[in-house]
């Protein structure tokens, strides 16, 4: 395989994590009577630009499916810094009923009501079904198709070019990086702007965030790359923030290559601390998979020990990273027998892989558990606070990331 950037021939593997179906392909009681999808899960590193991403298996068709279960407005945090960001980018960039916002990977339209509530015009681009419906509930337009140059050109030559183009958590999730960004150049207007979200490379490293690698993931990112990428495409990136969101993102601001917009001294702060850290330098990259493993038998170790004590242990949050986990640790429902989630979509159904039942949040008092396993542990503090879990007395909470903690 060679670098879906820069075609250089990847010789390098940075994680090996065996073979996993897909994260967020859960399973209905029929889904549990046939055969299920695994696909090699390697993650290798490009020694040329530094792109860490997948070994080409799974195809984005076969992952953003029509019944695509995640849905952005389960997690109030997360709506919390939808609204914060919109209210300040509305602000920013003087945005009104003559201007234009395109949101990429819209899901649910947890973003896209923000401009609405204002009367600003916008546009979601979502090419899943049942996140697209449930955007366009809200009176949300919705392009039910994958965004890439060919829809950019399109929207384009319709005189639909955008002031603002928002991707949130999707620059990662494409496969053709350099396609997509080539839309991006051709949807923005002359001096319109670029906002992307995305986690942080640098993090996962420091943290040893294994679990945030699954097939949805075909891209892990640094601002290095991510410059070097926006560059190849005529796009300049001129500011980026450090933001906490899914255990530590950067959000880029990209502007076209001649505009006049100042780069700001941020930019080449994060560029020189990810030189600091080691991202160009592919010894850093080969030491991870020991404290991987480590996480994984110290995980494995406790809830059997629990077991053994006659102990409940269950878990929390149905999330596509929960999945990595279970799965690499050979986790089933011996171990865990349920998963509870707030999230309807996947509420009695099983998680791919390790087949533990998904039942909803009002049913965990029922079972008295002694223990929580939360795994989407980047929200770990929004989860300790829900009443249905609150109320539990004695119950004590785990997250297995970057380390086995119990609260």
């Amino acid at each position: 395989m060679n670098c879906r950037h820069c075609q250089k021939p990847l010789r390098h593997t940075f994680l090996d994590l065996g073979y996993a179906p897909l994260s967020n392909a859960y399973l209905s009681n029929e889904d549990l009577k046939k055969l299920e999808a695994y696909y090699p899960l390697k993650i290798k590193v490009c020694n040329e630009c530094w792109l860490v991403q997948t070994e080409d298996y799974a195809e984005a068709e076969n992952i953003f499916t029509n019944d695509y279960a995640y849905f952005s407005s389960t997690s109030t945090s997360w709506l919390l810094h939808a609204k914060d960001y919109s209210k300040k980018i509305i602000k920013e960039r003087n945005l009104n009923e003559n201007s234009f916002v395109v949101e990429v990977a819209s899901n649910d339209g947890y973003l896209l009501k923000n401009f609405n509530e204002k009367n600003i015009p916008c546009l979601g681009i979502e090419p899943t079904k049942s996140t697209a419906e449930a955007a366009e509930k809200l009176n949300i337009p919705v392009l039910r198709k994958f965004f890439g140059e060919v829809l950019a050109e399109q929207l384009r030559n319709d005189g639909r070019q955008a002031d603002l183009i928002i991707g949130n958590n999707v620059f990662a999730h494409v496969p053709d990086i350099n396609d997509f960004t080539k839309g991006l150049k051709l949807l923005l207007k002359p001096k319109g702007i670029i906002t992307l979200e995305f986690p942080h490379l640098m993090r996962l490293i420091e943290q040893f965030q294994f679990d945030t690698i699954y097939h949805e993931h075909f891209s892990y990112l640094s601002l290095y790359t991510v410059k070097r990428i926006f560059s190849s495409a005529g796009l300049r990136i001129w500011n980026v923030e450090e933001i906490s969101t899914h255990g530590g993102s950067l959000r880029v601001y990209g502007c076209h290559e001649d505009d006049k917009q100042e780069t700001l001294k941020s930019v080449d702060y994060v560029l020189k601390e990810e030189l600091a850290s080691g991202l160009q330098k592919i010894d850093t990259y080969n030491y991870f998979v020991d404290h991987v493993n480590k996480i994984k038998d110290d995980l494995v170790s406790f809830l059997i020990n629990q077991k053994k004590s006659g102990k409940k242990i269950v878990a929390y949050g149905a999330a596509a990273k929960g999945n990595t986990l279970l799965n690499y640790a050979g986790i089933k429902p011996d171990l865990i027998p349920f998963v509870f989630d707030g999230a309807k979509s996947k509420q009695n159904l099983f998680l791919p892989g390790s087949h533990i039942p998904i039942l909803p949040p009002d049913q965990i008092a029922r079972m008295s558990p002694d223990f929580i396993l939360i795994l989407p542990w980047n929200i770990s503090d929004e989860i300790k606070i829900q009443k249905n879990l609150s109320n539990i007395k004695g119950i004590k909470f785990v997250t297995a990331i970057p380390k086995l903690s119990v609260s």
